[in-house]
């Protein structure tokens, strides 16, 4: 009986993890708004479009067990990495924090090409999200304690900016990664490329500059006249 039940779980796991990987898939060809979920079964290799209502409920539910299987998998990458940093040095640099916010995608991609279909499908939604971009990774649980861990670490080394210009720095540079690495996962070969390497140290380089560059006398100005007419 227990080897029956166990024979059941297993092919149902298979099934549920055909699905999101051909949801991934389409969704990185075509856009969320051109993907059935008729199109999604079939290119699963499942006959029955119920099949994909019994195990998600439907296409929302399928898109929350991917974003939550794909954050688990990230945080557990950026956790392997920022034990590593913190063993091999006390005091990390901006220059390490910053290889902490982008390395973890890019290594899983460059190992795993379903990896990167997530991210042509899905990284875009920091970028273009009307509210805040850490809070929409915070409230969809994308950071975790490694994230978590790695922002401490990060608002330590900016003491040069007060909080309101480090929630604008944080966002600035969360979007424009989310924009960076969604446009190298669409590039022939994307993270295979032999200007891979190039890509992610020049990303770097854009963050840590991004992020310890100094305020200027304009930008204190300016937040001080919004501030006044608040």
């Amino acid at each position: 009986m227990n080897n029956r039940v166990d024979g059941q779980k297993a092919r149902s796991l298979v099934t549920q993890n055909a699905l999101m990987l051909a949801a991934e898939k389409l969704i990185a060809e075509k856009g969320i708004q051109n993907v059935t979920k008729r199109a999604i079964t079939l290119a699963a290799g499942q006959k029955n479009e119920s099949v994909l209502q019994y195990h998600f409920q439907n296409l929302e539910g399928l898109i929350d067990e991917i974003l939550k299987a794909r954050s688990i998998q990230t945080q557990e990458k950026r956790s392997e990495l920022l034990a590593q940093l913190l063993c091999d040095t006390p005091k990390p640099t901006l220059r390490d924090i910053c290889k902490l916010m982008v390395l973890p995608p890019y290594l899983l991609a460059r190992k795993d090409p379903d990896y990167c279909n997530y991210i042509s499908a899905f990284s875009l939604e920091p970028a273009i999200t009307t509210d805040s971009a850490l809070l929409l990774i915070k409230n969809k649980g994308a950071g975790g304690e490694s994230g978590r861990e790695t922002e401490r670490l990060l608002r330590k080394l900016l003491i040069h900016l007060d909080d309101s210009a480090y929630q604008r720095r944080i966002d600035s540079a969360i979007r424009f990664t989310s924009v960076s690495m969604n446009h190298q996962a669409r590039a022939p070969n994307a993270f295979e490329a032999a200007d891979a390497d190039l890509f992610i140290n020049s990303l770097i380089d854009t963050l840590e500059g991004l992020l310890g560059a100094p305020v200027s006398g304009e930008t204190i100005a300016s937040a001080r006249s919004l501030a006044s007419e608040k």
